[in-house]
């Protein structure tokens, strides 16, 4: 195999290091809440990464999970329950309690088959929703020692914490032949029946590497990767790493191209190149003509465009 060629020059990436006491405090209060939830998720989930007595099941949808997975949620529900009692809690393990427009939205373990093989690439994801709108967003990933975080209007910042960190800020990359593209596994895009279309897009982009899960989206958010996209996910894996990418400045949708993670599906892209990788992995489950035109995989903005004028 060839060496790759030099990455192309990105200008303006990175926007300059600014004090985080100069940002909007609208949020501030669950922010910082979001913040001491992900503080004691990383303590339950660190302390149980790579045991030996780690218990696992099969959930119904054929899905794993451990027992750290149902100590984080619990664990957070428990601090929520005691500091937003009025608030709404939707987790992955326990669903949906509560009501209200406010609603906490946790997956205590995204990443959870990496975090049962010891591989450090797993997070806990932390948002909060008022109504349809992610207000704030935490990703906290102990084991690789990074944390993302978000607020509406105040921007998106990586750290340790609220008082050491940097702003996040996605690439300004233009073209897809010059794209990085993270993506999750081959398999669920064969599921939706849009492999093919997947595979055109890697074929065309300077360079692909499956990153998965929360990785690959604020990988976007940061300007190391310029396109992510899953087939398959539910509001849990979406909503804090929605608000991480648009606070960025990228976009944020699903494969349908309805902004916001509502969906079951997630495409995070730099802005610039969002309507360019939906031309190839834009999914359409109620559009008559998929068949022909969606085997061919090659995409086209044109396309594009007529199936959302539909």
């Amino acid at each position: 195999m060839g060496a790759l060629p030099p990455r192309p020059a990105r200008k303006g990436s990175r926007v300059p290091e600014a004090s985080l006491s100069a940002m909007p405090s609208a949020h501030t209060d669950d922010l910082r809440l979001a913040h001491v939830l992900a503080d004691d998720a990383d303590s339950l989930t660190m302390d149980r990464f790579r045991s030996v007595d780690l218990h696992v099941s099969t959930k119904p949808d054929a899905t794993l999970v451990s027992d750290a997975d149902h100590s984080v949620e619990q664990a957070l529900r428990r601090t929520l329950g005691r500091a937003r009692p009025r608030d709404a809690v939707l987790g992955e393990e326990n669903g949906a309690t509560g009501w209200g427009p406010r609603r906490w939205v946790i997956d205590p373990i995204d990443g959870t088959h990496s975090y049962l093989r010891g591989v450090p690439v797993w997070a806990t994801l932390v948002a909060l929703m008022d109504g349809d709108d992610v207000i704030v967003g935490c990703v906290s990933a102990p084991a690789l020692g990074r944390r993302w975080w978000a607020s509406a209007g105040d921007g998106a910042w990586t750290g340790k914490s609220l008082l050491n960190a940097r702003p996040c800020r996605v690439s300004d990359v233009s073209e897809v032949a010059d794209a990085s593209f993270s993506y999750s596994s081959l398999d669920s895009w064969e599921e939706i029946g849009r492999l093919e279309a997947v595979t055109a897009l890697i074929r065309r982009c300077w360079r692909s590497r499956a990153y998965g899960d929360f990785w690959s989206h604020v990988l976007v958010a940061e300007g190391a990767v310029d396109i992510a996209a899953e087939p398959a996910l539910a509001l849990h894996d979406m909503a804090a790493l929605s608000v991480v990418v648009t606070e960025a400045g990228g976009q944020f949708s699903g494969l349908d191209g309805r902004p916001g993670p509502l969906g079951r599906n997630a495409l995070s892209t730099n802005g610039r190149l969002h309507d360019a990788a939906m031309a190839f992995v834009g999914h359409f489950p109620d559009d008559d003509g998929e068949g022909e035109d969606a085997e061919a995989g090659g995409g086209n903005l044109r396309d594009l465009s007529s199936r959302r004028r539909d």
